[in-house]
């Protein structure tokens, strides 16, 4: 009893290094794939945007900058900030 006890409180333990561990990427260097991949509520056009976005105006300086792709809302950025880099 004592050792299921024990793993059940490793496993309870462990849930929270779960969410920690999704890679974070560098929207400014992503592929198309990395990035519809990677962001959720982001489909081929968007990260087709994305990308076109980031070579026509250069490097994103904030993730907050995303907003200004059609398309995506701060919704989308909210749920996937703590993944996303620009650096």
């Amino acid at each position: 009893m004592n050792t299921i006890k024990s793993f059940l409180l490793i496993i309870l333990l462990s849930l929270p290094l779960i969410g920690f561990s999704a890679e974070t990427i560098n929207i400014n260097t992503a592929d198309k794939e990395t990035l519809i991949s990677a962001i959720k509520g982001v489909g081929e056009k968007k990260a087709e945007a994305i990308i076109a976005y980031r070579e026509t105006n250069g490097d994103f300086k904030s993730v907050d900058e995303l907003s200004n792709i059609k398309g995506i809302d701060i919704g989308i950025i909210e749920k996937n900030r703590d993944n996303l880099t620009v650096e």
